[in-house]
């Protein structure tokens, strides 16, 4: 019997958004790395996801630990837009509070 090695692509798929997930699965990839750097085995992820695949968190987990500068720049620019969200809920949070306020107002007249 021969062994045929074949290079495969991680199984990571990008959404419209941008956000890359794990196999065909809706589980965003930093949601697998934070939990595999938190401890968690692939065991546990899927266990925790159920619509993961085994061998898809696997080869994921790998492709991490080969191309950990790059998935750490994007775990970092994820970061940064979940940020600049939060800031603008925020932002926005306060308008609808002097709107709250106005309304408030104006039926105490």
């Amino acid at each position: 019997m021969t062994l045929t090695l074949q290079t495969e692509s991680p199984p990571l798929r990008e959404d419209a958004s941008g956000a890359f997930r794990v196999g065909q699965s809706r589980v965003l990839l930093e949601l697998v790395i934070q939990a595999f750097q938190d401890g968690a085995t692939a065991e546990t992820l899927v266990q925790r996801y159920p619509t993961l695949d085994l061998g898809d968190v696997y080869s994921v987990i790998g492709y991490y630990l080969r191309h950990r500068r790059e998935i750490e720049d994007y775990l970092a620019m994820r970061d940064r837009q979940a940020e600049e969200i939060r800031q603008r809920i925020e932002a926005n949070q306060g308008n609808l509070s002097d709107i709250r306020a106005r309304l408030l107002a104006r039926r105490q007249k």
